[in-house]
């Protein structure tokens, strides 16, 4: 660091599955809250346990920070790689009398642990202040030597101040008998090493914030500023989980949303700028401040997000949503011929407004790919009386030399076409909509008759009209 004064924050996730939105929101209030005020963003992956903590789980958190587009400003730390730096700190704390050689054996602590739930206090290891030359070669844990009393005092930025009691604290294990460091050790040292000013996490981590400060303390470091954020509850004030649906980024991803509107959403989930609900990354860090994040627990709101990512899709460039459309046929397995895919971009534009998801503009955007002749639903074969099959090739004939085949002119010549013949739009729309469609969703008739092109079109027109449809 240039500036030993600059803001530095981290997330740290444990690699032990999918990408929570949970976590994908601590990650951007971190990282947001480094380019509010000009400091920088870390990622360490905490796998020190090595059995839970697999590759596949490692890259799934990757994946779902890639695709949300948060990435950090230097190369990722992984925690297992610095267990000799963990244990020199412990060697630290041992030379200075505030970490002690527990020789407990596992009898004896169940013993003490039944007495002191008995007792109305924390386990209390009987070797704290006796020789370690008494333990005959037994296995040890290392201990930290906490103070008994007075209290220790979190200055939350998001909870305000939280104050723990000495004597409630135990002497939490900093390394086990193999010599593994524990978690509440390893993320006091990396965060040290790391130059971590600020720590902003799950508030399911605030009772950790006490221990972790007397270490800091106890190794003579600075500690860093604590934000405890609320966590994330379902739409009915219940935690998160998956009776409420997605609780994976990747599962937001193929359900259809875009990832800057995520962002925007994930941002608004315990915290807002006035009355803005759709804002660009720029103003998101220019307004974000870690202490404007609300107390109270953040609901997922599915209305709420849907409209956000309407707002995003409108505005999303249009051969950026062509191409996530297109993957998304393929990945339905619809047949993706050459002459449909120019349709499929005339459509996109146009059928985009009405989507909320990229799953619904596939939906909307089906009807331009299917091939002729179309299987038409029951309830268009029922509008196709002789009547409107009559007014529907001549309104073929009508449309036939539109010469700017666009919304605007065809509009004006459909409702041209329904003045001369003395009837509503209505009573042929809906049968024209059925056969430009063959029953799937559409837009409005001109904006299909747009994206289908005039070929196809009067193509689709005709294959009615004859005897084989």
């Amino acid at each position: 660091m240039t500036d030993p004064s600059a803001v530095v924050t981290r997330f740290a996730p444990s690699p032990t599955g999918d990408l929570h939105i949970g976590g994908a929101r601590t990650a951007l209030f971190n990282l947001l809250f480094a380019r509010h005020t000009g400091g920088r963003f870390l990622i360490r992956v905490e796998d020190t346990d090595r059995e839970r903590s697999t590759a596949s789980a490692v890259q799934a958190i990757f994946k779902g920070l890639d695709w949300l587009g948060i990435a950090a400003d230097a190369e990722p730390v992984f925690q297992h790689t610095r267990a000799n730096r963990h244990r020199e700190a412990v060697a630290d704390l041992l030379a200075l009398g505030r970490a002690y050689r527990d020789f407990t054996t596992a009898d004896e602590l169940e013993a003490e642990r039944v007495e002191a739930r008995a007792e109305g206090r924390v386990v209390r290891s009987a070797w704290r202040d006796r020789d370690a030359d008494q333990a005959d070669g037994r296995l040890f844990v290392v201990r930290f030597k906490g103070p008994h009393e007075g209290e220790t005092l979190v200055d939350d930025l998001v909870k305000g101040p939280v104050r723990f009691q000495n004597k409630e604290l135990d002497d939490l294990v900093l390394l086990r008998t193999d010599g593994t460091p524990t978690y509440n050790l390893a993320v006091v040292v990396d965060d040290h090493d790391m130059g971590v000013t600020h720590v902003i996490r799950g508030d399911d981590h605030l009772n950790n914030a006490a221990r972790q400060s007397l270490i800091y303390q106890a190794l003579d470091w600075t500690v860093p500023r604590f934000a405890h954020i609320p966590l994330i509850h379902g739409p009915d004030g219940a935690k998160l989980s998956k009776r409420h649906g997605a609780q994976a980024v990747g599962e937001f991803a193929g359900m259809g949303y875009l990832p800057e509107a995520m962002r925007n959403y994930l941002a608004r989930l315990g915290w807002g700028h006035g009355d803005s609900e759709i804002f660009t990354d720029e103003q998101a860090a220019e307004w974000f401040d870690i202490a404007d994040v609300v107390k109270a627990p953040a609901r997922l709101d599915w209305a709420k997000l849907n409209h956000v990512n309407q707002q995003y899709i409108r505005n999303a460039d249009d051969a950026r949503l062509t191409a996530i459309v297109t993957e998304v046929h393929r990945g339905r397995g619809v047949a993706l011929h050459d002459a449909a895919l120019p349709r499929l971009a005339a459509a996109t534009p146009l059928v985009k407004e009405a989507a909320h998801t990229t799953l619904e503009l596939a939906d909307l955007t089906l009807f331009v790919l299917l091939t002729r002749p179309l299987t038409l639903d029951d309830k268009t074969l029922k509008r196709l009386d002789p009547e409107t099959l009559g007014r529907l090739g001549r309104l073929a004939a009508t449309l036939a030399p539109v010469k700017d085949w666009a919304p605007p002119s065809l509009e004006a010549a459909i409702r041209a076409f329904a003045e001369a013949e003395g009837v509503g739009v209505g009573r042929f729309g809906a049968a024209l909509r059925g056969v430009l469609s063959g029953g799937t969703p559409a837009p409005d008739l001109a904006s299909a008759l747009t994206a289908l092109g005039r070929e196809e079109s009067l193509g689709r027109i005709h294959d009615a009209l004859s005897p084989a449809a």
